[in-house]
């Protein structure tokens, strides 16, 4: 009364629990990929120091030189 035999036996249990982590593995690492991240790269989120800001709106023709000097000296002569 064994019906289909012996079933799977040692062999096939331990290949059905690769076979299933495995694809769990890959489905959580296929999700990760495809959904984009919160972080930049991995890298936290960080306020810009006002003297960045300061350098980057400078850069970018925002203020002029006479400007960006005298904001500069501002910040410079506050944090003392």
């Amino acid at each position: 009364m064994m019906g289909y035999g012996w079933g799977m036996g040692f062999a096939g249990w331990i290949f059905m629990v690769v076979f299933w982590v495995a694809l769990v593995a890959l489905v959580v690492w296929a999700v990760t990929r495809l959904l984009p991240s919160s972080g930049q790269s991995g890298q936290q989120l960080r306020a810009e120091s006002p003297e960045e800001i300061l350098d980057r709106r400078f850069a970018g023709g925002e203020i002029d030189a006479e400007e960006y000097r005298r904001a500069r000296h501002a910040l410079g002569s506050g944090r003392r």
